[in-house]
């Protein structure tokens, strides 16, 4: 085996390590592995500083959604620290009016108590296998763990986050892109359009699955995370 090499894995909103909870055991052969801890600031360069502070020198950084766009913040803070990029079923682009829109009013029922309701009535854009009972018990347990001011904080750092594909094209590093086939909240093309910046990457699209590729696919993301690594 090739010179151990850190893994730091960053959840999605709301998101607690159970997201990779399938990946870590295969991707630990390859050096230790950090799962981020995202749910005490609102700002992402907050966020990227204090996951920066804690991680390894040079490490592999994974991120999905949300995490996606950490990765991105802790790029433009150390690029020279990322030795290798994964970015799962995320986006560069900016968010729109619409959607700023969206997470305002999400915020502000989080604060009248209806968390729960929030993360119900997201399961259909989240998952592809709706009628899977474990699948949603998982992201509900998720959400729970995770808590409601969290997710009020997220949810501010995601409308004010940097525009990131202005980054791409500088960005050296071997870089996975994967993106759910069935992924409703964030489209495959938004996948596609950060594949196409960042030279040399490699774009997997993983059939029968929506957002949360990780635990709804873990055998397809394992793959691919572990052929990330030995590439």
């Amino acid at each position: 085996m090739s010179e151990s090499l850190p893994v730091v894995l960053v959840p999605g909103l709301f998101c607690t390590p159970r997201l990779y909870a399938e990946q870590i055991s295969a991707l630990w052969q390859f050096g230790p592995v950090t799962v981020a801890d995202h749910r005490r600031h609102d700002s992402m360069a907050v966020i990227a500083k204090n996951i920066l502070a804690s991680a390894p020198a040079r490490f592999a950084l994974m991120g999905l959604s949300m995490g996606g766009y950490i990765a991105f913040e802790i790029l433009r803070q150390a690029p020279e620290r990322v030795a290798k990029l994964a970015l799962f079923d995320t986006a560069a682009q900016p968010d729109s009016p619409e959607q700023t829109k969206v997470r305002n009013e999400q915020i502000e029922l989080a604060r009248t108590g209806a968390y729960g309701k929030i993360i119900r009535a997201a399961l259909p854009k989240l998952l592809h296998r709706q009628a899977d009972e474990v699948l949603r018990n998982a992201v509900i347990q998720m959400a729970e763990e995770a808590g409601t001011e969290a997710f009020i904080r997220q949810q501010q750092a995601i409308i004010h986050r940097a525009d990131s594909r202005p980054l791409l094209a500088s960005i050296r590093c071997p870089t996975l892109v994967a993106v759910g086939a069935q992924d409703r909240l964030i489209p495959p093309d938004r996948s596609q359009e950060i594949a196409a910046g960042i030279v040399g990457s490699t774009l997997v699209t993983i059939p029968e699955c929506g957002h949360l590729a990780t635990l709804e696919q873990p055998q397809a993301s394992t793959r691919a995370l572990v052929e990330w690594l030995k590439s």
